[in-house]
């Protein structure tokens, strides 16, 4: 039996009266991540995009100038270096930057508005895209570990370690997908995406992702070892069993904690508020 319920375009459709509402959810949200997996299966390109700078970055600050980056307390520069940039491949560019993009992309050519005519659920359009993106930034970490794996790079700290290493730095990506579906929903035209770039840069450079924040001005570098980002870099390096070069501060100390609070944080924030940005959308 069928009954009429009202969807957000304002006309009535046919929809089953005993529909839970938590399978559709569920339902919505694997339609969404399909239609974007579907995307990259048709453009392979886009990710071999994605994955370009941070391996450009890893053979220029590895090869070019590794030779005269110095670790504090000592350690080879490269095993330093490369979970800074699994950390950095999940942030910038490749992460949140790349979902507010393809979100503002999707507004623009009126997908979004399309979606919002249909009776889905609030939630499906963030869900789907955040679950797609996850798959995405779990490939790319699979393929950049592999490149690092060639250079030399290893992780001494064991299997389960390692493990647990990548499982940081893909619940960091998780919680900044959220951020970028915010601001692809907020942002008015793709253009105005990019530029949010600048900003992006900014913010993944002052952290741990390069060089130690003890090796930074004091208050620089205060401000990177707060970044949610060093706190994932400096926590997957004792997990991979490479150089650490904390500073001492309480937030570097307790680098593996704060890795978990923060993307936790980060989500209790802006997932609420991609959910309701999109609700509130054309009104």
């Amino acid at each position: 039996m069928t009954t009429l319920e009202q969807h957000p375009a304002g006309t009535d459709v046919p929809v089953p009266r005993d529909r839970n509402p938590a399978y559709w959810a569920v339902s919505d949200c694997w339609n969404i991540t399909r239609r974007t997996l579907t995307g990259y299966q048709r453009y392979p390109i886009a990710i071999v995009w994605q994955l370009g700078f941070p391996i450009l970055s890893v053979l220029l600050y590895g090869y070019v100038f590794g030779s005269a980056m110095k670790v504090p307390g000592g350690g080879d520069y490269r095993e330093f270096l490369m979970p800074g940039m699994f950390a950095m491949t999940m942030t910038m560019a490749m992460g949140f930057m790349n979902t507010a993009v393809a979100v503002v992309t999707d507004a623009d050519k009126g997908v979004v508005d399309r979606f919002r005519s249909m009776p889905m659920a609030p939630s499906a359009f963030a869900s789907g895209r955040g679950a797609a993106d996850l798959v995405v930034a779990a490939a790319e970490l699979t393929i950049l570990a592999v490149t690092a794996l060639v250079i030399g790079w290893r992780a001494g700290g064991g299997v389960v370690a390692a493990l647990g290493a990548f499982g940081l730095l893909l619940l960091l990506r998780f919680s900044l997908i959220w951020v970028g579906v915010w601001l692809g929903m907020l942002v008015p035209t793709p253009e105005a995406a990019g530029g949010l770039y600048a900003v992006a840069f900014p913010v993944t450079m002052i952290s741990s992702t390069f060089v130690a924040p003890s090796l930074m001005p004091g208050w620089l570098g205060t401000v990177a070892a707060w970044n949610p980002i060093s706190s994932t870099a400096t926590a997957t390096r004792e997990l991979f069993g490479n150089p650490v070069a904390g500073g001492g501060t309480w937030v570097e100390e307790h680098a593996p904690l704060m890795a978990v609070v923060w993307p936790i944080v980060i989500t209790l924030v802006f997932l609420p508020l991609a959910v309701r940005r999109f609700q509130r959308l054309s009104r």
